[in-house]
Formats: structure tokens, C-alpha cells, sequence
């Protein structure tokens, strides 16, 4: 199992963070940054966030090792086509390192804030299904393709230039539904993203995703298991403390979270990977926390590797 890091776009990032957490991803021998796309947070105030698209052309041309994308860019607020275009470019651009994490929406706040119908759940998800069908089309398809939707169409439409990776970036979609999440992603992902679960549940979450993949005639190993995760690192037990003080740490636990120190989390991380996890990505709050990352990286990821 590797780690990544995840960030929250919309809690503060700007230029300055965005470098400094590049250059320690790509430095550390962090496996990869990922970012949530959000204009602002579901309540409190507004805080800088720097749009998703151009902020990850920064990474295709500024780093050279590392994997990123969004965890996750919603179709609620992005046409399919578009981000398909994006993708294909920005996959190219980074040499194959862009991962195409596709959601479906679910703040209000944003939706309402900024003109976007957010929709009730069901046809939100319809929607949401018709826009993998765009993205994976468009991505995967060498022939111009015809599709018909209630919320997307397309007609004789064709990407030029081609994706250089056959296929085009992987499709990641994240969540833990039974109902939608895991019906959509066992048809059209190549990689399942579960949400804040323990290893015990993601290990049942995962089960059942083998049994539908199974369903659609694909091979269960063809889609990877990820996992994003709250992790909080402290050198020793009163800095951990520290950092903690603020938060519900029951509740984060009760999720899966990982908090400790060095070795404590290294033994919570190789929980995941035991149950099947190949990639956290690590929900690094405090985007600052650059010293965090580094113990994290000296202390923990060598006991992964």
C-alpha cells in the first residue's frame, strides 16, 4: 500500500499552500495529491480556493513523479464533455499521472450559492450516471459516439487529439453506497475510492463491489481499491494531544480515522492494507502542517514500503 495526500480546495488553499504541498508531496515520496472540488465549505466563512482545473495543470508541469486529480469533481457543477476534454489534456500533459475522480454533488451551500441545481438524490444520480457515460465515452471511445440523456447529450462527438494512454486517465469514482455508488463504480470505474469507513467495513464494502463487477462480465481486479482516510500525525503523545484537542476524536475512530504517533499510525495504515486497501489518500487538514508531512514521511512511510 502507498499514501497520498488529500487535501480540502475550498478550506483555504492558494497559491503559496499549493506550491509548498506539491513540492512536499513530490519531494517526501508521497505516492500522489489529490484536492476536493468545492467553491467553499457546507457552512462558516468563505475561504481562498483555487480553481480545480488550473491548479492541477500546475502539477502536470511542475512535478514529475507524483499522481493527482480531484477526489471529487462533481457533474453537478462541471459538464461531462468539458472535464473529458480537460482530462485527456491534463493526463497528457503530466506524462499518464491524472486520475479522473468524478462525484455526483451534495453540498447545498455551493449549489445554491452559485447558481447550480443540485436536484434531489435520485435524479441527481441519474445524472450523475449519464455524466460517467459522457466522460467514459468520450475518453475511451477512437470513433465519434452518439448519446442520448435526459441531462447530457452527445452527437458524431470525437476528442482530437486522442488520449496518449490507451483509454484515457483512469475513471475514479468515491463512495460508500450500496444503492448507487457501488453499482455505478463496479460498471464504469477503474478505481473505487471508499469514503471514511473502518478496515473491517471497507473490507465488506470491497466484497460486495467484487460481486457486481462480477455482474457486468469485468474482472474484480480490474478496479482499484483506494481509500480516503482522516489521518493525524504527532511526533510524540503531547503533540498528538495538541492537535487534537479541538476535534471529536470518538467520532473520527468511529470512521476509521487514523490519529497517533509515528508507530500508531503505521500500524493503523497497515490495518487498511491488510483488509485490501493499495492507496490511502491521506486527509491532510491542516495543509500547513508541512512539518507533519514530514514526520509522516521519515517515520511512517518507510514501515509501509
Amino acid at each position: 500500500m502507498d499514501v497520498a495526500i488529500m487535501i480540502e480546495g475550498q478550506d483555504g488553499l492558494d497559491w503559496t499552500r499549493w506550491k509548498r504541498l506539491a513540492s512536499a508531496a513530490e519531494d517526501l515520496g508521497f505516492a500522489g495529491l489529490y484536492r476536493s472540488d468545492h467553491f467553499t465549505n457546507p457552512e462558516g466563512p468563505h475561504k481562498d480556493a483555487i480553481e480545480l482545473w488550473v491548479s492541477l495543470v500546475y502539477l502536470a508541469v511542475n512535478t514529475s513523479r507524483i499522481e493527482f486529480g480531484p477526489m471529487v469533481s462533481p457533474v453537478s457543477f462541471r459538464n461531462p464533455v468539458v472535464s473529458a476534454w480537460a482530462a485527456a489534456a491534463v493526463d497528457d500533459l503530466s506524462g499518464g499521472r491524472f486520475h479522473m475522480g468524478l462525484g455526483a454533488g451534495w453540498q447545498q451551500r455551493e449549489h445554491e450559492s452559485h447558481g447550480f441545481d443540485l436536484l434531489e438524490v435520485g435524479p441527481r444520480f441519474d445524472r450523475f450516471r449519464e455524466g460517467i457515460q459522457v466522460v467514459s465515452t468520450l475518453l475511451r471511445s477512437d470513433t465519434p459516439s452518439t448519446f442520448e440523456g435526459a441531462f447530457f447529450s452527445l452527437k458524431d462527438a470525437l476528442l482530437l487529439p486522442r488520449p496518449k494512454r490507451p483509454g484515457g486517465p483512469p475513471i475514479v469514482i468515491g463512495g460508500n453506497g450500496l444503492k448507487r455508488t457501488l453499482p455505478l463504480a463496479a460498471k464504469y470505474a477503474d478505481e473505487w475510492n471508499a469514503v471514511f469507513a473502518t478496515p473491517e467495513r471497507f473490507a465488506e464494502l470491497s466484497t460486495h463491489l467484487d460481486g457486481l463487477v462480477k455482474q457486468h462480465g469485468r474482472d474484480p481486479g480490474a478496479v482499484k481499491r483506494t481509500m480516503m482516510q482522516r489521518v493525524t500525525i504527532g511526533r510524540t503523545q503531547r503533540e498528538l494531544d495538541s492537535k487534537l484537542e479541538a476535534l471529536d476524536v470518538e467520532n473520527l475512530k468511529s470512521r476509521g480515522a487514523v490519529l497517533g504517533t509515528p508507530n500508531e499510525v503505521a500500524e493503523g495504515l497497515a490495518a487498511f492494507a491488510e483488509a485490501g486497501v493499495s492507496r490511502v489518500m491521506t486527509q491532510w487538514i491542516q495543509m500547513d502542517d508541512i512539518d507533519g508531512l514530514e514526520v509522516f514521511a521519515d517515520k511512517v512511510l518507510p514501515q509501509l514500503s
